[in-house]
C-alpha cells in the first residue's frame, strides 16, 4: 500500500476523534479494499500504535508510539513550510552530513532530516554528540534565506528561541540560553545548536542548523564523562515529553520568528532572546582563538554579537567563544 494511502488512513483515525471507523467506511474514504485496510492496520501495529479493533463497530487509535517519523511529524504540524519534507532515518552517522548532501541537490527550503539515533552526531569544533536512540531530537533544518552571509549567525540565536519557547509550551519550564549556541537547565546542558553556513561572497546559497535535543534520557543513558554537565527534559520535567509534541512546537515557532526576521530584522527578536539569557550582567570568561577575555557580559549587538566589559572599562565583540560564567 502507498505512503500516501497509510497517511489518509492514519489521518482518518485521528480526525475520527476516538470514535470507531468501520472498515468499509475507511476504505470508501481512502478508495481501496476492506482487506487492504485490514492489512495496513496489522501494519500500523507492529510500528508501535495500539489500536482497538471491535466488531460491527470499526478500528480507533488507542496509543501511537512516539516515533518522529514522517507521518508522526505531520499529523497535527502547524506550518507551511518547515519541516513539510521529512526525510527520516532510523540510524544515520549524522543528520548534517546528509542535510548537506540533499542541500547541495537542491533540496527545498524547510526539508528537515531527522533520525532516531546518529552514530557520529556533532557539535561545534567537530565535537561530539551522544545521541541515544528514541530518546532525544537529532535534526538537521535546510533553510535559503535571501541574505547577505554575515546573517547566518543570528540563525543560532532565532533557533534558540524557537526551542526556548517550545520548551516551554510543552512543559511549563523555562530553560536559559547560554550564547551562542546552548540551552541549559540549572547550568547543565541539554541542547546544543551547530549551525553551517554555505554562500557566495554576496549571497548565502543554503544554511543547515543541526539540533541535539536531549529530550527522555535519564541519567545512565548518558556517558559517565558527561553526566555532571548533561541533563534532559525528562530529568528537568520529572516525567516523559512527546518528542513529536515537542518537535511541532519548535518548527512551528521557528516558522514565525523567522518570518519576523525576514520582514523586521533581528532587532524584534533580540528582546525575546535575552529574556531566557542569564549571563547577562554576569562575570564570564569568553575562550576564543585569539585567547581569553575575561569581563561582564553586557548582552548583544543588532546582529548577534556578544559584548563584554573588561576590568579595564574597555567593550570587546565577540563573535564566537566558549563561554564560561565565573561563580
Amino acid at each position: 500500500m502507498s505512503t500516501s494511502v497509510k497517511k489518509q488512513l492514519i489521518a482518518a483515525l485521528f480526525e475520527a476523534n476516538n470514535e470507531f471507523l468501520s472498515g468499509q467506511a475507511l476504505a470508501e474514504m481512502i478508495g481501496c479494499s476492506r482487506t487492504a485496510i485490514w492489512k495496513q492496520i496489522e501494519e500500523l501495529r507492529k510500528s508501535g500504535f495500539e489500536i482497538e479493533a471491535i466488531r460491527k463497530k470499526g478500528y480507533r487509535i488507542i496509543h501511537k508510539p512516539d516515533q518522529l517519523s514522517e507521518n508522526e511529524i505531520l499529523m497535527g504540524l502547524e506550518t507551511s513550510v518547515l519541516g513539510r519534507n521529512i526525510l527520516y532515518f532510523d540510524t544515520i552517522d549524522s543528520t548534517q552530513n546528509k542535510a548537506n548532501e540533499v542541500a547541495r541537490m537542491d533540496a527545498p527550503e524547510g526539508t528537515i532530516v531527522i533520525a532516531e539515533e546518529q552514530t557520529s552526531g556533532r557539535g561545534r569544533m567537530a565535537r561530539e554528540w551522544h545521541s541515544s536512540k528514541h530518546k532525544g531530537i537529532w535534526m538537521s533544518l535546510i533553510l535559503r534565506p535571501q541574505l547577505p552571509p554575515e546573517k547566518a549567525p543570528q540563525f543560532t540565536l532565532i533557533t534558540a528561541i524557537a526551542i526556548a519557547r517550545a520548551i516551554e509550551e510543552v512543559t511549563g519550564k523555562e530553560p536559559e540560553i547560554k550564547w551562542p549556541n546552548d540551552i541549559l537547565f540549572h547550568g547543565k546542558k541539554m541542547t546544543g545548536i551547530l549551525t553551517e553556513l554555505h554562500s557566495e561572497a554576496d549571497k548565502i546559497n543554503f544554511i543547515i542548523i543541526g539540533i541535539g535535543l536531549n529530550v527522555n534520557q535519564e541519567m545512565p543513558d548518558f556517558p559517565e564523562e558527561v553526566r555532571e554537565i548533561a541533563t534532559s527534559l525528562a530529568i528537568e520535567n520529572g516525567k516523559k515529553v512527546s518528542r513529536v509534541i515537542l518537535l511541532q512546537h519548535i518548527l512551528k515557532n521557528f516558522e514565525k520568528y523567522y518570518q519576523l526576521y525576514l520582514e523586521k530584522g533581528f532587532g524584534t527578536l533580540k528582546v525575546i532572546w535575552e529574556s531566557y539569557v542569564t549571563s547577562i550582567g554576569k562575570s564570564i570568561i569568553a575562550r576564543t582563538i585569539s585567547g581569553e577575555i575575561v569581563g561582564k557580559a553586557l548582552g548583544i549587538t543588532e546582529e548577534g554579537v556578544l559584548k563584554i566589559q573588561d576590568a579595564e572599562g574597555q567593550i570587546h565583540y565577540v563573535y564566537s567563544a566558549d563561554i564560561e560564567i565565573k561563580p
